[in-house]
């Protein structure tokens, strides 16, 4: 039998280098966005539900359609449609489409 725990819109994360409110964390396939500011070595939490406006690429093609799938690439350090035959990982999907002079996209977290 299970037992309840919490609602689970956030979970506790204690990071090995500082983290600042706002920040994408990845943890294998989990994504979470940092609530505050979190010192390394100390417990804070993430979001892993919700609405956030992540960055992304501008320029020619960038575009991401609303309802599309959303994957978080690390290096840039921004949201994009292509998984990149699975190098990203998936934050959710797009409430808003985001056109392609966008510097960001609004994403509702799934995992």
């Amino acid at each position: 039998m299970a037992q309840f725990v919490h609602d689970g819109r956030s979970i506790d994360y204690t990071p090995s280098a500082a983290v600042t409110a706002g920040d994408v964390v990845v943890q294998a396939d989990l994504i979470g966005v940092a609530k505050l500011d979190i010192a390394a070595n100390a417990l804070g939490a993430l979001a892993v539900t919700g609405v956030f406006d992540f960055p992304k690429a501008t320029g020619a093609g960038s575009g991401i359609a609303v309802g599309a799938k959303v994957y978080w690439k690390a290096d840039p350090g921004a949201a994009q449609a292509d998984d990149e035959a699975g190098a990203n990982k998936l934050i959710g999907k797009t409430i808003k489409a985001a056109a392609d002079a966008d510097a960001t996209v609004r994403v509702r977290l799934s995992q």
